[in-house]
């Protein structure tokens, strides 16, 4: 069993910088996901990492170059640090996690492991 503890929302000026922090106690997963749901909104992938091996991350394209996905293995920790932030940013970002092979770990991928949430506001 795994538990993810999200921290680091809050709230933000527009343009201003948040850095999500998910910390995963248990067995590590080596597919680490960032989602987000705003009011009235489905939930959406943000950002995926692959974490064995050669890492790779995958961003939803509403958030390129603006947030950046990384892992530290050691800790088990995922972060999520967001710059350039937009209004439009606001939601519940969740963490989450699951145990798969390289290739199905993408935006597309049903995470088994969730998050309780952090509220990230940007005004």
């Amino acid at each position: 069993h795994v538990q993810l503890v999200e921290s680091g929302g809050g709230s933000v000026q527009a343009g201003g910088s948040l850095r999500l922090s998910c910390v995963a106690s248990g067995y590590s997963r080596n597919c680490m996901g960032w989602f987000r749901q705003a009011p009235g909104k489905e939930r959406e992938a943000v950002a995926v990492i692959y974490t064995s091996d050669y890492a790779m991350s995958y961003y939803h394209d509403s958030i390129k170059r603006r947030f950046t996905i990384s892992q530290d293995n050691a800790k088990n920790v995922t972060y999520l640090q967001m710059n350039s932030l937009k209004p439009e940013d606001t939601a519940v970002y969740y963490c989450a996690a699951i145990e798969t092979s390289r290739l199905l770990c993408g935006l597309g991928t049903a995470f088994r492991y969730w998050g309780q949430g952090t509220q990230v506001t940007v005004s």
